[in-house]
């Protein structure tokens, strides 16, 4: 084995991941981001890998997603938070500890396979989902920071949900605390 074949093998990981995050129709910016990218790159790889299915697959322009009101803006969007958020936690992408991964690196490459591993997860169980792939970004990234959202777990049944941080009583999910299920 050669030297310089980790690195190959580096490179190839952050191309696979990149058109990875395109089919999921993820901005330029958060495919930099996470797989540091030049975005020439990015967008030459859109280009060229994605020809056909150009067409279906939109670019999406401007800022990601950035409130957390989008999260709790309904009773729907709520659960759906929790669906996906699941995964997000027991896949390990949402870390019981803040480490900051460098944009390109080994830990931010498999930590951005494991973000797209659970949101097919979270579409597989939810056809109909509400939750994009940016906001799916975005929620991994709130959780792990802590300060806007958080993951905690029901007083009766034990349940993983969200919610702020900075709840002084005892919360319950949906379920036990009687609330009606949203409708699809």
């Amino acid at each position: 084995m050669r030297i310089s074949d980790d690195r190959y093998h580096r490179e190839r990981l952050r191309m696979e991941l990149a058109l990875r995050f395109l089919r999921h129709e993820a901005r330029t910016q958060t495919i930099r981001a996470v797989t540091g990218l030049s975005d020439d790159r990015i967008r030459k790889l859109y280009r060229s890998y994605l020809g056909e299915a150009r067409r279906q697959m939109p670019r999406h322009r401007g800022k990601s997603p950035h409130q957390i009101a989008y999260f709790t803006r309904s009773l729907r969007l709520q659960e759906e938070t929790v669906a996906l958020a699941t995964p997000l936690w027991l896949l390990g992408v949402v870390p019981a500890a803040l480490e900051p991964d460098v944009p390109g690196s080994l830990a931010a490459l498999a930590r951005g396979a494991l973000l797209c591993t659970a949101f097919e997860a979270y579409r597989l169980a939810r056809p109909a989902a509400l939750i994009s792939f940016e906001h799916a970004v975005f929620l991994a990234a709130a959780l792990t920071c802590g300060q806007q959202l958080r993951v905690c777990w029901c007083g009766e049944c034990g349940g993983l949900m969200v919610s702020e941080p900075l709840t002084l009583r005892v919360k319950r999910c949906h379920q036990c605390a009687g609330l009606p299920e949203p409708r699809c």
